[in-house]
C-alpha cells in the first residue's frame, strides 16, 4: 500500500470520510505517526464514530505491517479494567492484534525513542494450544495451553491521549510492545480472577490490582475476544498469545525505567526501557 498521509503528523486535523479510500488514508495517517513517533490528531470524527470502520482501519494497518519476518502472533484485549476505562473516558473493551515485532524478551530493552507517550500495565496472558472452533466457554478454555504473567507497553499515536473507543480501536488498541514472564500455569487449579498483582517501577509501587479488576475475570476477557474475533472472521488460532487486559491502573513509562510485576501464582515479569542518548 502506498504511503500517503493526509496530514503532517503534528496533531492537526485530517480530512476523511468512511469510503474505503478514506479509511486507507486514516490508516496511513496512524501508520505515519507510528513510524515517525510523532502523534496525529483524533480520528473518531473522521470515522463518524463508527466502531466497525475503526476495526477496518486497524486491519489495514496490520496488513501494512505484516510480512514474512513480522507475523501475527496474537491479540490483546484493552480497556478491561474500570480504572483504565476511567483514565481514558471509555466504557467498553476493545481488542488489537499482536505482531512478532511487538514482543520483547525480559533480556531485551524496550526502545524508548520509538514511543510517543508510553504507559505500562500488568496482565495475564493466555497462550492458545489449539484453534478456537466454537466460542462457548468450555470450547475456548479447552483451547488454552497455559497462562503466563505479562507486561504490556501501550502508546497512543493520538496526540495527548485524546482518545475515545473509535480512536484506540483504529490505532490497534494503542498497542506498542509486550513482554511475557517465565512463570506459567495451566487452568487446571489456577483461578485468574483471584490473582493479586503488584507492579513496581524502579523499585517503587506503581500499580496494584487483582484478576477481578479485568472485566471481573480475565477468563471473561478471553471469552469476549474469542467471540468478537470470530464474529469479525478472524478467530483465535493455535499458538496465539492473548493479553487479557490490565489488572490495575496504567502507569507512565519513562526512559531508563525498570518495571517488575508480580502476579499471584505466576511469578514475576520484568521490562527495561532504553535510556535517552542525550
Amino acid at each position: 500500500m502506498t504511503q500517503q498521509s493526509t496530514t503532517a503528523n503534528d496533531g492537526g486535523p485530517v480530512t476523511a470520510g468512511t469510503s474505503p479510500a478514506e479509511l486507507r488514508r486514516v490508516a496511513n495517517t496512524l501508520l505515519g505517526a507510528l513510524k515517525t513517533a510523532h502523534p496525529c490528531g483524533p480520528v473518531r470524527d473522521l470515522l463518524e464514530g463508527d466502531l466497525d470502520a475503526a476495526y477496518e482501519v486497524q486491519e489495514v494497518i496490520i496488513e501494512n505491517r505484516v510480512s514474512l519476518r513480522n507475523r501475527r502472533v496474537g491479540r490483546k484485549v484493552g480497556l478491561t479494567a474500570p480504572a483504565v476505562q476511567r483514565q481514558l473516558g471509555v466504557d467498553q473493551p476493545d481488542f488489537g492484534v499482536l505482531l512478532s515485532d511487538m514482543q520483547r524478551s525480559e533480556d531485551e530493552q524496550i526502545p524508548h525513542d520509538r514511543l510517543i507517550a508510553p504507559r505500562i500495565e500488568a496482565e495475564i496472558a493466555f497462550i492458545m494450544g489449539r484453534d478456537v472452533e466454537a466460542t462457548d466457554r468450555d470450547s475456548v478454555l479447552a483451547a488454552v495451553d497455559y497462562v503466563a504473567p505479562a507486561l504490556e507497553i501501550v502508546d497512543s499515536r493520538i496526540s495527548g491521549w485524546d482518545i475515545g473507543i473509535v480512536d484506540t480501536v483504529a490505532d490497534n488498541a494503542s498497542s506498542a510492545y509486550f513482554v511475557l514472564g517465565q512463570g506459567t500455569a495451566t487452568l487446571d487449579g489456577y483461578v485468574p480472577a483471584g490473582a493479586e498483582m503488584v507492579m513496581t517501577i524502579n523499585g517503587r509501587e506503581a500499580s496494584t490490582g487483582t484478576g477481578a479488576d479485568c472485566l471481573g475475570d480475565p477468563i471473561d476477557a478471553l471469552l469476549w475476544v474469542a467471540e468478537t474475533a470470530a464474529a469479525l472472521g478472524r478467530p483465535l488460532r493455535a499458538g496465539e498469545i492473548v493479553l487479557s487486559g490490565a489488572l490495575g491502573p496504567m502507569a507512565p513509562l519513562n526512559a531508563g525505567d525498570v518495571v517488575e510485576a508480580r502476579i499471584g501464582g505466576l511469578g514475576t515479569v520484568t521490562a527495561t526501557v532504553t535510556k535517552d542518548l542525550s
